[in-house]
């Protein structure tokens, strides 16, 4: 099942990234653009066809792909002198901007449909209970076990829920004194109580309350606390205009989370190889293979199919939410950056007509290859650091 949400994870990630370069080939193709080659993948080539004008094919290395549209800027001169007119360079500004925006236009409007559809057919998961929808039989031995959902070991220890008597069902009303409305508090409430202190858990059973003592336990690896317990997860399918709503707050929440994870980085750098970085600014940050090892660990996890579905949809959304975003950044190479040029361009030009001056035209991109380049590594760079990390110091999901 691990395996099972790494192809799921991959293939998405794949259909996203070839829905961007999409993005990019409709329009420039509505504008009269000349598009060249349309690939899926890189490296060699395995496999392609020429429709018209354009070479469609797959390449060997499926990690991502490429659209080639003719003259892109200064430096990219067509092949046969004849597709100058036709190149993206000579096209007005507005339609360039176009073009370049609608790589993160199908990440947003990807999100947008997943976030729909999920609210419409799964439906939207009310995470404001404390009903208990699982408890686990044992202590994970280990952090791997912890992440699989398995004990590690036949021996085990017995889980401090199961232990205390705790039931499927039973709603948390309050833990060690405090109440407790959902399961964010509850987790607080947890880790506030360190592993072999005795604490009391308040549940309402069969429409009374009922006081437990329990013990929380340790997992070794993982920081905080460990009960044994899950949330019954309740899903409520909306109306139209409540799907709508939902996905628009919950877009909005990506964004203002994603803005928030990027303002933490300068903190989560030294802390990605710490001990505790789920408890760190590093916490918010992961890679790709990151996210592809937590939708592996969540769909092989023992929560139920709705719940599953749920996670690895919202996951993807969120991942398009973002990369539509960080895309957008007016940095060189990224298509934010050729947008920076092409406004600095058209305000170049406007200047050049309010003196009565001839057009200065495209802009040297020979004098930003040093820029982009180093650009180019750190972001490389910073990648590398973030997966090593992923491996060496993964990060677990939350949990009590």
């Amino acid at each position: 099942m691990d395996l099972i949400g790494w192809v799921i994870f991959i293939v998405a990630l794949l259909v996203s990234v070839m829905l961007h370069e999409t993005g990019h080939f409709v329009l420039a193709k509505k504008f009269g653009m000349k598009v060249t080659r349309y690939f899926v993948g890189f490296g060699p080539t395995i496999w392609s066809t020429w429709r018209g004008e354009t070479e469609y094919g797959i390449k060997a290395l499926p990690f991502g792909g490429f659209v080639k549209i003719v003259g892109m800027h200064s430096l990219d001169d067509p092949d046969d002198p004849a597709d100058e007119p036709r190149s993206f360079r000579n096209k007005p500004g507005w339609q360039r901007i176009l073009v370049l925006l609608a790589g993160s236009a199908m990440h947003f409007l990807l999100a947008l449909v997943l976030i729909f559809g999920l609210a419409l057919t799964i439906g939207i998961a009310n995470n404001n209970v404390t009903e208990l929808g699982t408890i686990s039989r044992c202590v994970p031995t280990s952090l791997t076990a912890y992440d699989n959902g398995t004990c590690g070991s036949p021996h085990a220890p017995s889980s401090p829920a199961k232990l205390a008597g705790l039931r499927v069902g039973d709603t948390v009303t309050a833990f060690n004194g405090h109440p407790v409305s959902n399961f964010t508090q509850l987790g607080d409430a947890i880790r506030a109580v360190p592993p072999g202190a005795e604490a009391t858990i308040t549940v309402r059973r069969d429409g009374k309350l009922v006081t437990l003592r329990i013990t929380p336990a340790s997992v070794t690896g993982r920081s905080g606390s460990y009960l044994g317990v899950g949330p019954a997860t309740l899903f409520q399918i909306p109306s139209p205009l409540g799907a709508i709503k939902y996905a628009g707050t919950t877009f909005g929440q990506v964004v203002v989370g994603s803005g928030q994870a990027a303002s933490t980085l300068p903190k989560a750098l030294p802390k990605l190889f710490a001990k505790n970085r789920a408890d760190t600014a590093a916490g918010q940050v992961t890679s790709i293979y990151g996210a592809a090892q937590i939708t592996g660990t969540e769909v092989a996890s023992n929560l139920g199919w709705q719940s599953k579905v749920s996670f690895v949809l919202l996951l993807i959304a969120s991942l398009n939410i973002f990369f539509g975003l960080f895309n957008l950044l007016p940095l060189l190479p990224l298509d934010g950056g050729h947008i920076a040029v092409i406004v600095y361009e058209r305000i170049r030009a406007w200047l050049a007509r309010l003196r009565g001056r001839p057009d200065p035209g495209l802009v040297d991109m020979a004098k930003l290859v040093p820029v982009s380049f180093g650009l180019f590594v750190v972001i490389v760079l910073f990648s590398f650091t973030v997966v090593l990390a992923d491996i060496i110091n993964p990060l677990t999901l939350p949990g009590g």
